[in-house]
């Protein structure tokens, strides 16, 4: 998404914010962005919690039953991960971005 947004990065440096200021406000979107897919899909799959089911083996004739419990902990994982993707997925293509010329980010597609 931060690449296809190349032009309005070259505007904003043309009227004077400085690098790291564009660097930043694109990761922390990237991670805000990342923070609310994490929430989504939490509670999604808290929808799913305390469903149980089980499979069988045919050749041992045995069954497995287990059951699917949403703990905080795994939230927790669950969002930190989403964050640190959000992050990640931002900062390189920003970098990428305001590292580019004025006049060439302004004249991208």
């Amino acid at each position: 998404m931060v690449a296809s947004r190349t032009r309005e990065i070259g505007t904003l440096r043309a009227i004077g914010f400085s690098r790291a200021a564009i660097l930043t406000s694109f990761v922390l979107e990237s991670a805000l962005l990342g923070v609310i897919g994490g929430a989504l899909g939490c509670a999604l799959a808290s929808t799913l919690h305390g469903y149980s089911t089980s499979t069988s083996n045919l050749q041992s004739f045995s069954e497995v039953a287990f059951a699917f419990r949403i703990t905080p902990e795994i939230l927790g994982s669950s969002m930190a991960y989403a964050l640190a993707m959000g992050v990640l997925g931002g900062l390189l293509p920003a970098a990428r971005a305001a590292g580019l010329p004025i006049a060439e980010a302004v004249r991208e597609d």
